[in-house]
């Protein structure tokens, strides 16, 4: 009977993976984020250029970029719940349809003969479903050991990083060659490929699949995807909320410098159009190396505590170098310290987060973190601006020094396990 009953559950296991193996559906995941990556650094390569033709000045662009902000600040948790709900096929598939819808209007807004402005103003709105990093990161979280989980989500860091450097070249070619429509049109193809890859190839659900993963106490009644009392439920689970904040203060500071990156790189630094790709191709390199390679073999030797309050560590000793520097030379030696402490934060706190909640809540936990980055890009442009103006950029680096001092404080009173499993 026994023998009967495991033959059972790998025969489900099995159904519910559908034709690909778990290495395989992890892989494709891997390829899926980094195709979503290069269309959208082929995006950021030609929207100014698309905003300046259109006649819009830097305060509607401002706007548009606060648009997007919010609608993807609001769509991250609901998103994940989807996807906690109807599953990876369904999440991965609904992202990049909606990424289709997107670049479809991006297209249509580089056409002269159409309406540009409106069709402009009109594109935040299929971004709010445009999440195939956090579906991504849920099937990895679902598919992994917990023990291997921060390696494999580090290797995201290669995908962001092939992303960043295939996306950014392939927007300025072909908007130099064929004008900007081209690279909106490339990236609406690409998107519905991997629309119908993922309906095709991902499996229904990764829910259950990894031997290790808990499941949700018996019991409680299903939620709606808009249920907020179940997604916010989730914050109060022991141990969730004091990582969370611990992530959303902790880079909320360098986020800050991020978003205000393009004006710093030509106003302090000095540097031309060309020079500041040159440095934001750095910036790749570097995420690519240490998220994808340093962050996993240093998890397979620290614990995740240990590397959490590393990463806060150099993010103290980057603030102050950061108050101190005077040229981009400067920023180039302590840039390695930067992506270090930004990629440990990232990677160590969605990987102890994925594992204080059940299995299946993993989406909807990702999605709350998804929303991190929407809410220093929507805080970012007014806080960063103001901060920049009234004090220039050394506040930046007492800002994040100060913050991270009492983080790190603060960590060294919390008691963060030395090996922490998911909740049973």
């Amino acid at each position: 009977m026994r023998g009967t009953g495991a033959a059972g559950g790998h025969g489900q296991r099995s159904s519910r993976m559908g034709s690909l193996g778990r290495s395989q559906v992890v892989i494709l995941s891997y390829v899926l984020v980094a195709l979503e990556l290069t269309c959208l650094f082929m995006r950021f390569s030609i929207m100014p250029y698309l905003t300046r033709q259109l006649g819009l000045d830097s305060v509607a662009f401002g706007y548009l970029q606060t648009a997007f902000g919010v609608l993807q600040l609001l769509g991250g948790p609901v998103f994940g719940r989807f996807a906690d709900q109807h599953g990876a096929r369904a999440a991965f598939t609904l992202s990049f349809l909606a990424a289709s819808a997107f670049y479809l209007l991006l297209a249509a807004a580089c056409s002269p003969a159409l309406p540009g402005v409106a069709l402009l103003y009109a594109l935040p709105l299929p971004a709010a479903l445009m999440h195939g990093l956090p579906a991504a990161q849920m099937v990895i979280a679902d598919l992994s050991a917990p023990e291997e989980r921060p390696a494999a989500l580090g290797r995201l860091g290669l995908c962001f990083g092939v992303g960043m450097i295939s996306g950014s070249l392939l927007g300025g070619t072909l908007s130099a060659a064929c004008g900007l429509q081209c690279p909106a049109s490339v990236a609406l193809v690409a998107n519905l490929v991997a629309a119908i890859l993922s309906f095709t190839c991902i499996p229904i659900s990764t829910k259950g699949v990894s031997a290790d993963a808990p499941v949700a106490p018996p019991g409680r009644p299903d939620a709606g995807v808009f249920d907020l009392k179940a997604i916010s439920r989730l914050l109060l689970r022991p141990g969730v909320l004091p990582v969370f904040l611990i992530k959303v203060v902790s880079g909320f500071p360098s986020g800050l410098f991020m978003v205000m990156f393009s004006i710093i790189s030509m106003d302090f630094f000095q540097l031309d159009a060309a020079e500041a790709g040159y440095l934001t191709s750095f910036f790749g390199v570097l995420q690519m190396v240490i998220q994808g390679v340093v962050i996993g073999r240093l998890s397979s030797y620290f614990s995740e505590g240990a590397l959490l309050r590393a990463g806060v560590l150099v993010f103290v000793v980057v603030g102050l170098a950061m108050a101190l520097m005077s040229s981009v030379f400067h920023f180039c030696l302590l840039m390695p310290g930067l992506v270090f402490s930004l990629c440990a934060l990232n990677v160590v706190t969605d990987s102890m987060l994925t594992k204080a909640v059940p299995a299946s809540d993993t989406g909807t936990m990702l999605g709350l973190c998804a929303s991190v980055q929407p809410l220093t890009r929507t805080l970012g442009p007014t806080v960063g601006g103001l901060l920049y103006r009234s004090f220039g950029v050394p506040i930046f680096g007492h800002v994040q020094f100060a913050t991270n001092v009492l983080v790190l404080l603060v960590l060294w009173r919390l008691p963060l396990p030395q090996k922490t499993d998911k909740v049973r």
